[in-house]
């Protein structure tokens, strides 16, 4: 097929040009050209999705059977894209979240049934955060592509080349070795997912010309918040010692949920479906997911070899990581607790 790509540079864009490229499909990306070189194979095509001359430049006397869109926050930009791509493309693929479901991660197993945020397919960046956004842009291409559509919603994804600096930041960390503060109950099951199997299912998918949505969210229980710890500490070698402290304790000391301790999210009413979405759909639609230990391998394989000041752990409106002043002022307050 011939495949368009928005994005296509870095994390699951860069897995789903990968995997494109292992069908033996001809892949176009279009993107700015500042994230990183493209994969040998492609076809670059560097432009700014925001820029109207930019979008009508990549369609001018080109056609492709898919695109992809793996890069799209703004609802009103991806509706320019939408309407200059009707017409040049059969099929459209979106690349969503599971932040795009208000009910997430409060509720109890969410999936595809459960409504989504209110956003109108033409709102710009002011109208909301980044789940409400990505629900208006799944309106855009639902409401506005002249022809069949899909929608995917990934969960909490890891995996080689991970830009948002979730597991890299815990790799790093324990690789250096030491008592690392752990965060809540060690035996509590989480679902993750690596980047290259919902690559492979959305180039699977988006083959087939599928429509509809689904979910990506990974195997429920997939692994617990020891045991993706521990794997980090073995692939590392570092002999790193994990100490837990509850929830309570951390929230007591004002450590940040989900950014200071990645992944950590206190458990509580508000909490209470972060670990327990689910991917029923999906998985019997052919997705398929590799061990969680697996995924830390070979991040560290890849990540070991990235000096520790390129690595990226989040940007400059979310970083990733707690102070090393401040994990060792809790630490010592751990140890001293009556």
């Amino acid at each position: 097929m011939r495949v368009l790509i928005i994005g296509g540079s870095v994390f699951l864009g860069r897995a789903i040009v990968a995997a494109a490229l292992a069908q033996g499909h001809e892949v176009t990306t279009f993107n700015r050209g500042v994230s990183g070189p493209g994969l040998p194979g492609v076809r670059a095509v560097h432009g700014d999705r925001e820029v109207p001359a930019d979008l009508d430049r990549l369609v001018d006397g080109r056609e492709w059977d898919v695109v992809i869109d793996v890069c799209g926050y703004t609802p009103a930009h991806v509706l320019e894209a939408v309407r200059r791509l009707s017409g040049h493309a059969g099929h459209y693929t979106f690349i969503s979240t599971i932040s795009a479901y208000p009910d997430f991660p409060a509720k109890h197993g969410v999936d595809e049934t459960f409504p989504r945020h209110e956003c109108p397919p033409d709102a710009d960046a002011d109208f909301g955060e980044y789940g409400v956004l990505k629900a208006g842009c799944e309106r855009a291409v639902e409401g506005y592509f002249d022809g069949p559509s899909l929608i995917v919603n990934p969960g909490l994804i890891i995996g080689p080349y991970e830009n948002v600096g979730r597991l890299p930041w815990w790799l790093t960390r324990i690789s250096k070795g030491g008592r690392v503060l752990a965060p809540g109950d060690p035996d509590l099951p989480i679902q993750l997912i690596d980047a290259r199997d919902i690559a492979a299912f959305t180039v699977a998918q988006s083959e087939k010309g599928t429509t509809g949505r689904y979910l990506t969210g990974g195997v429920p229980a997939n692994a617990t918040f020891g045991s993706w710890l521990t794997d980090c500490v073995e692939v590392t070698g570092s002999g790193a010692e994990l100490v837990w402290a509850d929830d309570r304790f951390l929230l007591d000391h004002e450590v940040g949920q989900w950014t200071e301790l990645p992944l950590w999210l206190a458990q509580g009413p508000e909490t209470e479906g972060g670990w327990t979405h689910s991917s029923a759909k999906a998985l019997a639609a052919g997705l398929t997911c590799r061990p969680i230990t697996e995924t830390v391998r070979d991040t560290w394989a890849w990540l070991k070899d990235v000096p520790e000041d390129e690595r990226s752990f989040g940007n400059r409106m979310l970083r990733h990581g707690i102070d090393p002043g401040k994990e060792a002022r809790i630490l010592a307050d751990w140890d001293a607790r009556a």
